[in-house]
Formats: C-alpha cells, sequence, structure tokens
C-alpha cells in the first residue's frame, strides 16, 4: 500500500469515527433530552422539508413509536368529564393530523385523551392538487387546502377494526366524517360513515365546515342543516342497538351571530339534535396575518390568528346553547394560558395541531402542565369546575 493509499484509508476511518461520534451523540441527546433536542435540532429541520412531506414524516414517526411516550402523570386537577366519559385531561389532537387513523396508539401515547381522526370521505378522493400547505412561521400559522384527500371508509375501517380500545388507555377515539367532493347527497355520505365506523367510534363528527370542499359549508345555513342532522339522526335511530355514538358538530369561525343563532336553532329540536360543538374550523379570514408571501393562497387558516377568534365563538355558543351542548375547543392553543381561556369560555375538552406542527410532541406536556397551574392558581380542583366562567 503506497502513502496516498494510506492517506486515504487515514482519512475515511476519520470520517466514519467522526459520523460515529455525531451520531452516537444525536442519540444520547434525543434519549436524555427529547424536547430541547426536538426545540433545538427536528424542528428547525423540518422547516426545511415541504410542509406536507413534514406532516407525512410526522405522522410515521408517532405510528413507529420514534417518539419517546409521554412520562408525565396527569394531575387530578386537569382530570374532565365530557359527555358520558371520564378523561384524565381535556386535550385532544384535533382531525386533519391524523387522516387516514395510521397514529392512532402514537398519539395516545404522546399524551393526548381525545384522538381524532378524518375528515374520511366514503370513497377514496385525493384531495387539491399540491402544493396545497403553506407555513406561516411569523403568523405561527398554517394554511391548508387538502380538501379531504382519504383513503376511503373501508381503507380506514380495515386499519383500525382490530384496534384493541384498552391500548388507548380510556382515550376517547373520534371519526370525523366528510363528504366525497362530486357527490350530490350529503346525507347518504355522512350515513355511509355512520353505518360503517358506528361499533368503533367514541363519538361521531360532521363536518361542514372546511373551507375546502365546494359547497360544504352551505350546509351550516338553517335549513340545510336542518335537513342533514334530521337524515343523519333517522340514520342513528334505526341503527341504534347497545352502541350509539355521540354526534358532534363542527363549525367554521366565519359565522355571523344571526348564523350562530340560526344553527342553535337547528340544533336544540330533537329531530334534528346534536350531542356535541366544535369550535372551531379554520378560518378563510386573512385580516390579522403578517406573512405576504401566502397571505392570496386559498384554503383554511389555522394557528395563532384563530386564536381569539375561536375563543370568542366559544363564548357565544355556549351562551346561545345556555351551556346545555358540551363544545370542543379548537383554534390557535400553543400554551396553557390558550387552553384555560376556551375551557373559561366554555369549552369542555381542547384539540390542538398547528402547536405540534411547530413545537412537536414537547408541546403537549407543556400545555398540560400550564394548565394545571392556572386551574390550581383560581382555586379550580377540576377542569369541569372552570368550563364557562368568563362566559356567565
Amino acid at each position: 500500500m503506497n502513502r496516498k493509499q494510506k492517506a486515504i484509508k487515514k482519512l475515511k476511518s476519520i470520517c466514519y469515527l467522526t459520523l460515529g461520534g455525531s451520531l452516537s451523540y444525536q442519540f444520547i441527546y434525543f434519549k436524555k433530552d427529547f424536547h430541547g433536542y426536538y426545540d433545538n435540532v427536528l424542528s428547525p429541520l423540518s422547516q426545511w422539508i415541504s410542509p406536507e412531506l413534514a406532516h407525512k414524516i410526522g405522522v410515521l414517526a408517532i405510528k413507529y413509536g420514534i417518539f419517546p411516550a409521554e412520562n408525565y402523570d396527569d394531575p387530578h386537577v386537569l382530570k374532565t368529564k365530557f359527555l358520558s366519559y371520564e378523561l384524565s385531561n381535556p386535550v385532544g389532537i384535533a382531525a386533519g393530523f391524523d387522516k387516514h387513523g395510521d397514529a392512532i396508539v402514537g398519539l395516545r401515547n404522546l399524551g393526548f385523551s381525545v384522538v381524532e381522526i378524518g375528515s374520511i370521505t366514503p370513497e377514496p378522493q385525493p384531495g387539491n392538487p399540491k402544493p396545497r400547505v403553506f407555513r406561516l412561521p411569523e403568523d405561527n400559522a398554517v394554511i391548508n387546502r387538502y380538501g379531504f384527500n382519504s383513503e376511503g371508509h373501508d381503507i380506514v375501517y380495515n386499519k383500525i377494526k382490530h384496534l384493541d380500545k384498552a391500548l388507548l388507555n380510556k382515550g376517547l377515539l373520534g371519526i370525523n366524517l366528510g363528504k366525497n367532493k362530486l357527490s350530490d347527497d350529503a346525507i347518504n355520505d355522512y350515513n355511509l360513515g355512520i353505518k360503517k365506523f358506528i361499533n368503533i367510534a367514541d363519538y361521531f363528527v360532521i363536518n361542514v365546515s372546511s373551507p375546502n370542499t365546494p359547497g360544504l359549508r352551505s350546509l351550516q345555513s338553517k335549513q340545510e342543516l336542518k335537513e342533514l342532522l334530521v337524515g343523519i339522526n333517522k340514520t342513528r335511530k334505526v341503527l341504534q342497538s347497545g352502541k350509539n355514538p355521540p354526534l358532534l358538530l363542527k363549525l367554521a369561525p366565519d359565522l355571523s351571530l344571526e348564523e350562530m343563532k340560526d344553527i342553535v336553532a337547528v340544533i336544540t329540536q330533537k329531530e334534528s339534535e346534536v350531542q356535541g360543538l366544535i369550535i372551531s374550523n379554520t378560518t378563510i379570514d386573512r385580516s390579522s396575518i403578517r406573512n405576504k408571501q401566502f397571505s392570496t393562497e386559498a384554503g383554511g387558516l389555522s394557528g395563532k390568528p384563530l386564536t381569539n377568534k375561536s375563543t370568542e365563538m366559544i363564548k357565544t355558543m355556549y351562551k346561545l346553547t345556555q351551556g346545555k351542548i358540551p363544545i370542543i375547543g379548537v383554534g390557535g392553543i400553543f400554551s396553557g394560558q390558550d387552553a384555560y381561556d376556551k375551557i373559561l369560555a366554555g369549552a369542555s375538552i381542547l384539540q390542538i395541531y398547528t402547536a405540534l406542527i411547530y413545537h412537536g410532541p414537547p408541546v403537549i406536556t407543556r400545555i398540560k402542565k400550564e394548565l394545571a397551574e392556572l386551574l390550581e392558581k383560581d382555586g379550580y380542583s377540576s377542569v369541569n369546575e372552570a368550563i364557562g366562567k368568563s362566559a356567565k
């Protein structure tokens, strides 16, 4: 072996040692301080990847347990009752993150008490053309126009039909239903979902508020909503046996006060009733965003610009329903204070999405810890005691 070959061999050895040492350091850092590792390494790295690809990678990482399970024990003050369910904490993951039911158990292991999947449409559909997701980092926001990209009822059902509910450890599984883009029979589309998942769902969500399916939001109008819910409730009554999961309605944050009053008039009638509300979906309002690059992109805006808008809508709907219809509060929850504000406004439980996109799994525990501190500071012994206090 000549001198040049020896030098090359030595250089290769140094490279291998450097790479091995670097990987070992990264592994130790990941295991010892996952929160710090995510904030300092994974989060900045994810910003270099397209938002949709980063989303897919995140779902797969959770599915296969790449991220460590939460080691935080929910304190008693975080216990809450939602519908007939007792939960150890009020924090769930909103629909739209795990659209196809790939990471249900993994999400539960991260600390979510409620995992909602979907929206799921009867037939598979690709959704809107790409690119269809945009980050607005200076606004802590995301614009998406996925358009109900879905694998369809059959594929999702086959994935989750054998799911051992014990793995959810007393957590809830929500099934968020949507209609196919080209369907002209919304009632049938939602009924098909209820028939398919009735033995799996802990609750159903009728999503009539996504801005990314043409004509969908018109189903929130008084007459169309009444016809839709009457049709769905008839099906639920026929199917009723040992299990009849509660029905929740997901609303847009862009409704006027009169439109909200019309909705309340519908959902408080027996034949068109729902057992809960989700407030809110994404917004089409762009008035508060600073990002100019994507401000004209069509789609629903989520994240920090939605925080106050959704909280005020929760308060309004809590008052209009006299606190008789439980509310899941969604929209711009990044901190324990954001979560607390929504509970005080009338939310029984909460869901996050965009905060997970920007801050990863560590944000779940941080929100819960901060919320627990705020509840205890104000003398509450549980979440339920604080619900709606600022709405009265």
